[in-house]
């Protein structure tokens, strides 16, 4: 089954304009990132990429719940530039987001500094640029939050822990993929997967006997992928932000966007055990990068042949692995109170959006498009236009709730999606595609309540997880249906 790679669709959600409280005890973060092109080796030969203070990938933001993170960014680059940090909430700071809509992009030898907390969050998160598909080159990296001492976790402390960014790429310049999907085509499929930017190099040490965590993301363009540990079990413990039930696994699918983090024991004799990340519905091209788990004193080589990952094209092995992930009701997230103290499920749905996904040739060039509207930016921003009540920005009308009759032409347009404040919406991602799609809600999360064929009925309700549905900020949604609240 063929995977298309797919420019992102945006759906602007209009945030309420407020000012951050921030209390005395609260600690501030300051970073100052240059953003340079430079010449680097992922796949053994030079190419330009995006460095964040000459690296790649960037560094890794490490913070404590309620931190205040101020990053200056220094546009050093031929053209315009914006990150997004992907699953960290921007509670009254829609503003900070990166994405275009809340955020004009950083001209060059500009900066700009995003200043935003991280309030009530824990978990596994990363950053990437938003805009010209500066994410092919690089630009991207780890955000992880710790939880505070104060608050309890739900299992042992682990001896250490380790950033995983894993995704898809191209030895084909950014620029030259950007003109491909300027001119309405579709981009080809990438060359290879990279672990911390490298193929088949990376090694991650530790001792025998010693339980380490591993915060796993996919940074990749469109790639799903299947990670897995050689002779050893990945027990799952949390997922964008929230405690999981701890159940253990060979092997977790990981699609574009989102993160998890499991606990490795380092169980076996002294040795090198292979980490394989392989493709996911990419037959009949399976792209596999490895890297290497070091038991400290280890003079043996890792064992061939490599662990085997469910089939390539297996959606269903998929979709039933998302099932058997959790939500921990009992366990404290960020604040002391438990997870399941937040009873979802008894809450009544002021609005129900049907949110499906199609694509199109739109004055001659292949489109995408949610509910018949191809999304395309105003040249004033969103959030200033709502705020000073600019006419002829955006319609609130211009996206409807459910997709358009069957055969109505999509059309492009300014996709604007208003709520009231503390509206609770039950959201139904349709996919009538023939791959499996990513739908990312920036600055927010939802509880995934079910996974379905078909087109969603009412009665689709009968079958909801009302109980103990993950939250995440990324799903993925095979060929039929993912709901959400």
């Amino acid at each position: 089954m063929k995977q298309s790679i797919l420019p992102s669709v945006f759906l602007g959600i209009l945030a309420c304009w407020g000012v951050l409280p921030v209390t005395a005890e609260d600690r501030y973060q300051y970073f100052t990132w240059e953003i340079t092109n430079g010449t680097i080796y992922p796949l053994g030969v030079p190419q330009q990429g995006i460095l964040i203070n000459g690296q790649f990938p960037g560094p890794t933001v490490e913070a404590i719940t309620n931190d205040n993170i101020l990053v200056n960014v220094i546009n050093k680059l031929d053209e315009k530039f914006l990150i997004t940090w992907s699953g960290i909430k921007q509670r009254r700071t829609s503003w900070q987001d990166g994405v275009l809509g809340t955020n004009c992009p950083i001209p060059p030898k500009s900066n700009w500094t995003y200043k935003f907390q991280v309030k009530d969050q824990i978990g596994t998160y990363t950053y990437f640029p938003s805009t010209k598909i500066h994410k092919a080159a690089g630009g991207f990296g780890g955000f992880n939050v710790a939880q505070r001492s104060v608050i309890s976790i739900p299992y042992p402390a682990p001896d250490g822990e380790f950033t995983l960014l894993i995704g898809d790429w191209y030895k084909t310049n950014h620029k030259v993929l950007r003109r491909l999907l300027d001119a309405g085509r579709s981009l080809p499929y990438p060359d290879a997967l990279l672990i911390n930017g490298q193929k088949d190099a990376a090694v991650f040490t530790g001792e025998a006997g010693k339980t380490y965590k591993f915060r796993v993301s996919n940074v990749g363009m469109s790639t799903s992928f299947n990670f897995r540990i050689q002779g050893h079990l990945l027990k799952i413990i949390e997922v964008e932000g929230s405690h999981t039930i701890q159940e253990s696994y060979d092997s977790l699918d990981v699609h574009v966007g989102q993160s998890v983090t499991v606990l490795v024991t380092l169980s076996g004799s002294i040795s090198d055990y292979i980490i394989v990340a392989s493709s996911r519905f990419t037959d009949p091209i399976v792209l596999t990068t490895t890297a290497t788990l070091r038991y400290s004193g280890s003079n043996s080589k890792a064992q061939i042949p490599l662990p085997s990952g469910p089939a390539t094209n297996d959606v269903e092995w998929s979709i039933k692995q998302a099932r058997t992930i959790r939500l921990n009701l009992t366990a404290n997230a960020a604040r002391p109170n438990p997870q399941g103290s937040f009873h979802y499920g008894t809450i009544p749905v002021q609005r129900t959006l049907v949110l499906a996904n199609s694509k199109a040739i739109i004055n001659g060039k292949l489109r995408y498009a949610v509910n018949g509207i191809s999304h395309i930016n105003p040249n004033t921003p969103l959030k200033l236009a709502d705020w000073f009540n600019i006419p002829g920005v955006f319609d609130l009308n211009t996206i409807k709730d459910v997709p358009s009759p069957q055969g109505t032409p999509a059309k492009l347009g300014t996709s604007v999606i208003g709520f009231t404040l503390h509206d609770f919406a039950e959201i139904i991602f349709q996919n009538n595609e023939n791959y499996t799609q990513s739908w990312h809600m920036d600055g927010s999360s939802f509880y995934v309540v079910g996974y379905g064929n078909g087109l969603w009925i009412p009665d689709s309700r009968k079958t909801y997880n009302l109980v103990d549905g993950m939250t995440r900020h990324t799903v993925q949604v095979k060929r039929g249906r993912v709901e959400v609240g």
